[in-house]
């Protein structure tokens, strides 16, 4: 690959990374498979570069590629191993007004998602991410209506799961 391409990736992932980081969290319970997913997604991307023709942009496009490539691992290794709990996972915010409730919120929230399926937590994440409908049903090849009805059922789902 050429070098102008090559940089252009390199630039475009730094800038959006944190999507990575996100999408790494929601499928894995630990650091080190944090690590492993982070690294997979990064090659999966790097191999789909070429084919990036800029239709959408470049964050969606990276949207799209992380959550198909945590799903389909997910999915394989659910048929394998089990993942730690949630618990592993640091979620201390390093600030002065740090707020314990908003930690445990948190936690709660993520338990929460961790018990939906692959599909619904990449819905759950989008949502949260503040993207549109139009953007998650592009990003996740669904209509615009299907995208907000699975993201009603998710809801209400959820809201199951916190209040039992």
């Amino acid at each position: 690959m050429n070098k102008e391409l090559e940089h252009s990736f390199v630039t475009n992932l730094e800038q959006n990374q944190n999507i990575v980081h996100k999408v790494c969290r929601i499928y894995t319970s630990d650091p080190d498979s944090h690590n492993d997913l982070f690294q997979e997604i990064t090659i999966q991307l790097w191999k789909a570069y070429p084919k990036f023709r800029g239709d959408a942009k470049f964050s969606t496009w990276m949207y799209r590629v992380a959550l198909n490539t945590a799903i389909t691992l997910y999915r394989r290794s659910k048929r394998s191993l089990r993942t730690t709990d949630i618990d592993a996972i640091d979620f201390k915010i390093k600030a002065e007004e740090y707020d314990d409730e908003e930690e445990q919120q948190l936690k709660l929230m993520y338990a929460a998602v961790k018990q939906l399926n692959d599909i619904e937590k990449a819905l759950v994440f989008l949502y949260l991410e503040d993207k549109s409908y139009k953007e998650i049903a592009e990003t996740m090849g669904i209509s615009e209506v299907n995208a907000r009805v699975k993201m009603n059922r998710v809801k209400t789902k959820l809201k199951k799961i916190l209040n039992p």
